[in-house]
């Protein structure tokens, strides 16, 4: 999991990864307020985080739990092109498998190898205690949707007019000829 901001109060984030059962899963739902959201706009360097919500099921997985979710948010992004703020809404879902450090099914290579299986599950992530941050897991997934390079619909780039002469030499050639017609000078 990411160092992403998860400022849901605690009693509704942070779960027991040990009480899961593949039997008996539980549902959460997480509503971020005004100051969570302020929050979470700041680091992910968004103008306004309007909205953000997740309805998360959990259940247990071996010795870990899984965690599928679906969260929805309005957000407000400045747009590359004309500097102006504008509104989006992006949702997703997410299925995520955390394990404990002393877990059979945690990755214990330092350095793994490399090996890329488009089709293949994501390894488990590996917990660093026994409670699970679950805002944390939402905050991830809306950073990953986010767009890097918005662009407000309807904004097009408009190049700048060429002006003349595009060469490192045009601005002494109008020296050259803005002045005298360049005789008698020293």
């Amino acid at each position: 999991m990411s160092d992403a901001p998860s400022d849901w109060p605690e009693t509704i984030r942070i779960v027991e990864a040990a009480r899961f059962t593949p039997s008996a899963p539980l549902k959460r739902r997480l509503e971020a307020d005004a100051a969570v959201r302020a929050r979470i706009a700041k680091q992910l360097g968004l103008v306004a985080v309007d909205r953000l919500q997740a309805d998360l099921a959990l259940s247990g997985w071996f010795d870990g739990l899984r965690i599928e979710g679906d969260w929805s948010a309005d957000i407000v992004q400045t747009c590359g092109l004309s500097a102006e703020d504008f509104p989006v809404s992006l949702s997703g879902t997410f299925d995520v498998r955390a394990v404990p450090p002393s877990s059979p099914h945690a990755s214990q290579d330092a350095e793994p190898e490399i090996e890329i299986d488009l089709e293949a599950d994501d390894p488990p992530d590996v917990l660093e205690s026994d409670v699970v941050d679950l805002g944390g897991y939402v905050v991830e997934h809306l950073a990953l949707e986010i767009d890097p390079f918005p662009r407000k619909p309807g904004a097009e780039f408009q190049p700048p007019k060429e002006t003349g002469e595009l060469s490192p030499f045009a601005v002494l050639k109008a020296l050259k000829t803005g002045g005298s017609d360049g005789e008698g000078q020293a």
